[in-house]
């Protein structure tokens, strides 16, 4: 787990959870093919759309600033356009980040968001791929202090952040919303990073998350403040 210290900041969680990344991620996929599908809450049949994604460093969410965000926005409307219902957005780790800044600019679209492993309330250097970044380009990564402030406030629609303590690529702390907010829940599971899109514990949550009635959405019974 990443460790906090006395004044309350974090840093990225220790390389050994890092190294053990690949065989948890495996162990979590045979789970799921383990599991038993059909006993998961079936949807309403309203559209889903999945951002998948792995951490984040200042290039690889550039293109927020920038008229990216207008023209995914877009597609997501384009490909949503034959639904009458509005949409749920389902975001794994830096696909959360985007999931959530949607929802930003699309409320009355978005129906909710799901993240999953999402460090939007940090910065790169409370991840593992910082030092990736300082070791290719000789240098911390850095967010502005706006941008920062910015991805870390909440979308106004019903959003979801699954996160892990043993996530060995992103600090847990970084995937924490804000709490108490009516429409914000923090739930935490047991697995990797790069697994929990296989893990049958996320799965089960995600399907419970989808089949919540449009205004009517309630927290999940395993939500609970940090």
């Amino acid at each position: 787990m990443s460790s906090t210290t006395p004044d309350g900041s974090y840093g990225a969680p220790p390389l050994a959870l890092l190294g053990v990344e690949p065989l948890r991620a495996v162990l979590e996929y045979a789970s799921m093919r383990l599991m038993n599908k059909d006993a998961l809450p079936a949807g309403d049949g309203h559209p889903v759309v999945i951002f998948p994604g792995l951490a984040t460093d200042r290039h690889s969410i550039g293109p927020l600033k920038g008229f990216w965000l207008d023209e995914l926005s877009r597609h997501v409307c384009e490909l949503t356009s034959e639904h009458d219902d509005s949409v749920s957005l389902v975001g794994w780790s830096l696909g959360g980040i985007y999931a959530r800044e949607l929802a930003k600019k699309l409320p009355r679209r978005v129906r909710q968001v799901v993240t999953i492993g999402t460090p939007f309330a940090g910065t790169a250097e409370q991840t593992n791929v910082a030092w990736v970044y300082r070791l290719v380009n000789g240098q911390k990564p850095a967010l502005d202090e706006a941008l920062v402030e910015r991805l870390r406030t909440p979308p106004a629609v019903p959003t979801t952040s699954i996160y892990s303590r043993t996530d060995g690529v992103v600090a847990w702390q970084a995937c924490l919303n804000p709490e108490p907010l009516p429409h914000v829940e923090n739930i935490e599971v047991d697995g990797s990073h790069c697994g929990l899109g296989w893990n049958p514990k996320v799965l089960s949550i995600v399907a419970d998350r989808l089949r919540q009635p449009e205004g009517a959405w309630r927290p999940h019974a395993s939500a609970a403040a940090h």
